[in-house]
């Protein structure tokens, strides 16, 4: 990627965040969540066709918003690559870590493959309801598995933005922090077994452009629960390989569903650079 790229990447996310970063708790907010499903899906339909997956809670209906991405009818008929976000925050937070950096990072993978011919098909996908139990993403994926819908690889993109220097500000489950760094300023990757080569790979490609760090856990991360706190989990359940890109979340993170988690608390150079690495990760899959 060229540096003036990198700048305009930059704009661009800003741009994204400044619209998305405010109180959007699909309950209490509903005008502002409101607002962001519909940025979304403006900015998906600007690309190309979107579909909304509904699905009901408590006799109330949400949306997840569905842009498919693909070149010809051979494209087509592949197994699809799947990225998802979700644009849901909890009460009182504006979420701008959590999780409007993953939906605007969402965004420009999308527009960036919008305006490339590719070989295999792409599916962008914002859930809804993530921060209720990641019933937005659980619907869908029973949806998927329902009707026999191959996916060659999720990827749930969970809070990208939050990157810090000082010693020590990085924390781990029980037992990990021997083995990883306790700055917290890389990008983690986290898979199951079953997507350990898929992840191996994109770590690779990712650390070209950001510092990337991954975790393949047994038993789709029951034995580790941080591991399946995001959209990917409930399609490891249904059969499908799936990785979680995140900052860590609370792992690093002191603002995380917290009124604070504002955008002048997200490293804007760190976001860019792991929206690149995404890029060339999915370009060489």
């Amino acid at each position: 990627m060229q540096f003036d790229y990198f700048d305009v990447l930059k704009f661009r996310l800003i741009n994204h965040l400044q619209h998305l970063v405010r109180e959007r708790d699909p309950y209490l907010n509903q005008g502002n969540h409101f607002y962001v499903k519909e940025y979304i899906r403006q900015e998906f339909q600007s690309l190309g066709m979107i579909e909304i997956h509904s699905f009901e809670v408590r006799g109330k209906q949400h949306e997840n918003i569905i842009l498919n991405l693909h070149s010809s009818s051979e494209t087509v008929q592949k197994p699809v690559i799947l990225v998802g976000a979700h644009y849901d925050t909890v009460p009182r937070s504006s979420g701008a870590d959590d999780n409007a950096s993953g939906v605007a990072v969402l965004l420009e993978i999308a527009r960036f493959f919008s305006q490339k011919e590719i070989n295999f098909p792409l599916r962008f996908v914002a859930f809804d309801m993530e921060e209720y139990g990641l019933l937005g993403s659980q619907a869908y994926a029973q949806y998927l598995k329902q009707n026999r819908q191959a996916i060659r690889l999720m990827i749930s993109l969970e809070m990208l933005g939050y990157c810090t220097s000082s010693a020590n500000s990085q924390i781990y489950p029980a037992g990990l922090k021997y083995f990883y760094p306790s700055t917290g300023d890389f990008i983690a990757l986290i898979s199951n077994l079953r997507t350990f080569n898929e992840s191996r790979k994109m770590s690779q490609v990712m650390r070209q452009n950001v510092p990337c760090q991954g975790l393949s856990v047994p038993f789709n991360g029951w034995l580790v629960w941080d591991t399946r706190r995001s959209d990917h989990s409930p399609f490891w359940d249904a059969g499908y390989k799936a990785i979680m890109v995140t900052d860590t979340a609370n792992l690093r993170n002191p603002h995380y569903h917290r009124s604070t988690d504002t955008l002048e608390t997200l490293d804007l150079d760190f976001l860019t650079r792991v929206c690149l690495g995404l890029i060339q990760a999915i370009k060489e899959m």
